[in-house]
């Protein structure tokens, strides 16, 4: 009977193992996130991200890079798929990846999918008046956030009631043209490559977005809230890096096109 009962306990020890490795499965590290996208603001980029698949996920982590290929270094964690970079400058191309980690502690490669941005300035509820009737506070200046004389050096458009009709001008080295309605300023990523108005001016109508090239290769945009006989106000948005075109944000990379690299915190 001895034999017997060494095989009971050995087929007792055997599914006692199976079942606590049941009830605690090993888990390998997570997949890395995709769908890897921003959106930029003045002095600060929000990246976003898909949630991962896996069930025991704990949170993500930030990585930001001087470059695509670049080394990337840790920014933040967040138990959510968003994070906001507050600590981007206006007018610096920043590059983003992003992990998961489980509650094991297992963390994912980085995100093959890289978003880039650059933070730019906006502004909100800027009121010019008709230049014909109050020619100082008509045109404005982005490069200095500032209202200028419609025929200020630095002026990079004004405002023009004639005819009934509300219009914005630019000079003849600038160019303009409407996007059509928005929901928000933020709804323009980047400005067109063609299409600008011949006449260097555009009807105004609220709720519609604009997109400027000023007389120094710069661009912005501008959306309507409100117009009148006297005066236009707006929202903008100015690019500080000379002739690039991106006013919001942009997504590159895709699932090979970044080779693996190992992430690196910050103390």
């Amino acid at each position: 009977m001895k034999p017997l009962i060494t095989l009971a306990a050995i087929s007792v020890l055997l599914l006692s193992g199976c079942h606590r490795n049941f009830d605690h499965p090993q888990y390998g590290p997570p997949s890395a996130p995709t769908g890897i996208s921003t959106q930029t603001g003045d002095n600060f980029i929000e990246i976003f991200w898909n949630p991962n698949p896996e069930q025991n996920i704990v949170g993500y982590n930030v990585y930001v890079g001087a470059s695509y290929q670049g080394r990337y270094q840790w920014i933040g964690s967040t138990r959510g798929t968003s994070y906001v970079d507050r600590g981007a400058l206006n007018g610096t191309t920043y590059y983003y990846a992003v992990t998961a980690y489980d509650n094991d502690g297992n963390e994912s490669d980085l995100s093959r999918d890289v978003a880039y941005d650059i933070p730019r300035p906006e502004g909100y509820g800027v009121t010019l008046t008709d230049y014909k009737t109050v020619p100082l506070a008509a045109g404005y200046d982005f490069s200095t956030y500032s209202t200028l004389a419609y025929n200020d050096k630095n002026t990079d458009m004004w405002y023009e009631y004639y005819g009934g009709v509300n219009y914005m001008d630019v000079n003849t080295d600038s160019d303009i043209q409407d996007m059509g309605p928005t929901q928000t300023i933020l709804d323009i990523n980047q400005a067109p490559a063609s299409g600008w108005s011949p006449t260097h001016d555009v009807q105004l109508t609220a709720g519609h977005t604009y997109v400027v090239r000023t007389w120094d290769n710069h661009y912005a945009k501008f959306r309507v809230s409100a117009l009148s006989t006297d005066h236009v106000v707006f929202d903008w948005a100015y690019q500080l890096v000379p002739t690039n075109p991106l006013l919001k944000r942009a997504v590159v990379g895709g699932v090979n096109s970044r080779p693996a690299v190992t992430p690196h915190r910050i103390n």
